[in-house]
């Protein structure tokens, strides 16, 4: 094919991709309202610490990019297609119950069902969560750079 075929499809490609993740992103939205879906669970923090971890796991997982919604209580991000992984979006919303707890949902959308490829899922929130937990326990400070997977 010529380079202006290439580029038209490419820009096609890009078009499509995006509004599947914004159908994906109100997709989540709409289950969220539902109160029914997501995987929820509760730890004994603060909110504000609840919120600096889970942004934390976001970079840790590289996630393109996070909106961050404090007066709503939520975060959405999204990872695209990489590779043979087709991409989600991910929403986690952080509600304080007490001044020390915090109830933590995460609400996940794979662009394709069944893709296993796809990293960014309630699982591996929640195992890179308790990691950033634990460093946070410990005293330490949260890394930019992702800790090794326990």
């Amino acid at each position: 094919m010529n380079k202006p075929i290439m580029s038209i499809l490419a820009v096609v490609f890009l078009l499509v991709g995006c509004a599947s993740m914004q159908e994906l992103s109100n997709d989540v939205m709409q289950q969220r309202k539902s109160e029914t879906a997501g995987v929820t669970r509760f730890y004994p923090i603060p909110a504000d610490q609840a919120w600096e971890i889970s942004r934390a796991v976001f970079c840790w997982e590289k996630v393109d990019g996070v909106e961050e919604h404090r007066e709503e209580n939520y975060l959405i991000t999204s990872t695209g297609m990489k590779m043979v992984a087709f991409g989600s979006v991910m929403g986690v919303w952080i509600e304080p119950v007490d001044s020390a707890g915090t109830k933590i949902t995460v609400l996940t959308k794979r662009r394709v069902a069944k893709d296993t490829f796809t990293k960014l899922n309630d699982t591996t929130f929640f195992e890179r969560f308790e990691q950033g937990l634990k460093i946070v326990q410990e005293g330490g400070k949260l890394p930019v750079v992702p800790p090794e997977k326990q």
